[in-house]
């Protein structure tokens, strides 16, 4: 599935401006659509706008994104992101794009009939998407107490979606760590007292030791005195006196009689002018308990981690002190070879004792062995190692084993590029990186490959290391030959980052 920044960079020319706004209004829209009961779509001019001019579009327009409520059922059960329009049914939608509002019913094909309302999202006072809103009839039986008052909200929001004023410009959207409006809402009036309040919002001061009801209470007040701690109580009070004065502000989560709950406040503008606010609360008591609970594992991994890295370390040792004690020189070079691979295993071990997760930064890893490994072929060819590029984040699991494949070929160009030493070799390890794929070349400026060389063929134990970790491990390919450009060689290894199966 392309994303929304795939999607508008291959059909629109828009601005980095108007993208971020698009990206900010789509991190938000959940709320809307959950609020409306409806489903909500954002389709954009295919060229719009150009270099033709502002206000020009073509006749194609494409959905790049779409978000479906959680509070009621769909009316779009199929993925409409990609689709294109032309034609005469894009007409509703480019007059929206010029600023003409426009609502009807529409025949989707499901049970009953879905209203549909188009309006314009501007940014910098010109019109660059549409957001199409389509809402399943009320229930013959008149909509409920909180359906109203969602619905009021949602409009509130659209108002200021048609505005410009939502979502606010360089704050970051809460899709994902916010509370929605079923976890629970409350409707603030101009002056900060409660017009509603949804059941779970109820339940979630009960939690923090309210017994009362909250109509028509001015909920800063309410809240500030539920917290304990009085910094915590002061910052949530002034946010959400802010967000009724009509400041945005993000979410902030307080603990109260032994309950964890999440407030956001969210600001409510007619025309500009501050008309009251929401206040989304969520009770993440339990959520906050198994959080706990995975940050006691976390420790436990890391410090497992960090006793690998020690007993690789120790094995490490014991193979250099029997390296010095042995008379044989292969035997000798055979132990330094076995330090070394022990010693870059260790090295990934270490940086996932001090991770935050089970993610590295290669770059690092890389920087840090490349020293390593200068060290043990300086006696034989001195060469200075250097990195073009960089490898970016990734998995643990693939992490190892090409941290591994790039010190034996690394370790396999020091050693056979310049028998005879000399100064001024470098060796280069180049990386590529595409959403696709990581190649890595590691160019050196020596001799170059044996005349009849073949890979296939080779028995020396690094590249049958090599060969056996890029075909298993890292499902990819590796491909050595003499460079065009000048003397040496390159061994280039290419790395699928999408997982196989």
């Amino acid at each position: 599935m392309s994303t929304l920044s795939d999607l508008l960079a291959e059909h629109t020319s828009l601005t980095g401006g108007a993208v971020a706004h698009l990206q900010q209004l789509v991190s938000e829209w959940q709320l809307i659509s959950d609020l409306s009961f409806a489903d909500l779509t954002l389709w954009v001019p295919t060229d719009a706008p150009d270099n033709r001019g502002a206000g020009h579009h073509g006749d194609t327009l494409v959905c790049v994104a779409q978000v479906r409520p959680t509070t009621v059922g769909t009316v779009h059960p199929d993925d409409l992101v990609a689709r294109r329009i032309d034609g005469p049914d894009a007409r509703v939608f480019h007059q929206a794009v010029l600023g003409v509002t426009s609502s009807g019913p529409i025949d989707t094909g499901a049970d009953g009939e879905v209203q549909r309302t188009c309006l314009a999202v501007p940014y910098q006072d010109a019109a660059v998407a549409v957001l199409v809103h389509d809402s399943a009839d009320h229930p013959a039986d008149g909509p409920s107490a909180l359906e109203t008052a969602y619905r009021d909200a949602s409009q509130s929001l659209l108002g200021m979606v048609a505005d410009g004023t939502f979502p606010w410009p360089d704050q970051p959207g809460e899709m994902h760590t916010g509370p929605r409006a079923g976890d629970g809402l409350l409707r603030l009036d101009p002056d900060g007292s409660v017009e509603y309040v949804s059941p779970n919002a109820l339940s979630a001061y009960h939690r923090l030791g309210f017994a009362g009801d909250l109509a028509h209470t001015q909920v800063a007040a309410l809240t500030r005195s539920l917290v304990p701690d009085p910094f915590d109580a002061s910052e949530l009070a002034a946010r959400i006196v802010g967000a009724v004065h009509g400041r945005p502000s993000l979410r902030m989560e307080i603990e109260a009689k032994g309950a964890t709950v999440l407030f956001r406040a969210i600001p409510l503008l007619i025309a500009g002018v501050p008309a009251g606010a929401l206040l989304l609360v969520r009770d993440v008591t339990e959520v906050r308990r198994r959080d706990r609970a995975l940050i006691s594992k976390d420790a436990t991994i890391r410090e497992i981690h960090h006793r690998v890295k020690n007993n690789l370390q120790t094995v490490a040792a014991l193979l250099r002190l029997q390296a010095r004690r042995s008379k044989e020189e292969s035997v000798r070079h055979a132990l330094n070879e076995s330090v070394r691979r022990v010693a870059s295993i260790a090295l990934v071990h270490e940086t996932l004792s001090t991770a935050p997760d089970d993610r590295l930064d290669l770059d690092q890893i890389i920087d840090r062995l490349v020293p390593t490994l200068s060290e043990v072929a300086a006696a034989e060819s001195p060469a200075r190692i250097q990195r073009v590029g960089s490898f970016g984040v990734l998995a643990a699991d693939r992490a190892t084993p090409l941290v591994m494949v790039l010190a034996e070929v690394v370790q396999n160009a020091l050693q056979h590029a310049y028998p005879q030493g000399g100064s001024g070799n470098k060796v280069v390890v180049k990386v590529e990186r595409t959403a696709r794929e990581l190649q890595v070349d590691v160019i050196d400026d020596g001799v170059g490959l044996p005349e009849g060389f073949r890979l296939d063929a080779s028995t020396g134990l690094g590249l049958q290391i090599v060969k056996t970790l890029v075909s298993a491990e890292l499902g990819g390919s590796l491909v050595m030959r003499n460079r065009e450009d000048g003397p040496g060689s390159v061994a280039r290894i290419s790395v699928p980052l999408r997982r196989r199966g």
